[in-house]
């Protein structure tokens, strides 16, 4: 198991192809979800400097608090809630460029502009998502949807 990353710098699209094959290093045979979650969170923060990073999985028909890089964080949100429990409803990635435009955004941080929300599916259910926040309007495009979704298709894969 490789324990640092090599950061490269470049566009973004050479950042993930770089990161998500150490990503996967990274991890290799280790089969504890908590572990490879915060070192999944820890791999993005430090390559992208995100404002936060990190998961919520699914418990008892609500999204739980994971593993994550930033500031403190919501604890609990309910299914159809926010950006991340519309993720879940909608099993689908939902990029917003501005959270003020979006109804019932939950603000667990007034420092958050835009964000990203990827599902984690597996055998056809959410069973979490990869929530990404910035503190800077329009800071996620198509190609932070396309090496997300490739990332938790893998790590739906493993958990």
């Amino acid at each position: 198991m490789a324990e640092s990353l090599q950061k490269i710098t470049g566009n973004k699209a050479q950042q993930y192809l770089s990161l998500i094959p150490q990503i996967k290093a990274l991890i290799g045979n280790e089969t504890d979800a908590i572990a490879n979650l915060a070192n999944v969170s820890a791999a993005l923060n430090e390559t992208f400097g995100f404002f936060w990073v990190g998961f919520y999985l699914v418990k008892n028909d609500e999204l739980v608090l994971a593993p994550f890089q930033g500031p403190i964080a919501c604890t609990r949100i309910k299914k159809g809630k926010g950006v991340c429990g519309t993720s879940w409803s909608e099993s689908k990635t939902i990029l917003v460029p501005n959270v003020e435009d979006f109804p019932g955004h939950i603000a667990c941080s007034s420092l958050s502009k835009s964000e990203i929300v990827v599902p984690l599916i597996k055998n056809n259910e959410v069973i979490g998502v990869l929530d990404v926040d910035s503190d800077q309007l329009n800071d996620f495009d198509e190609t932070d949807e396309k090496y997300l979704n490739e990332l938790c298709e893998w790590l739906s894969s493993i958990l």
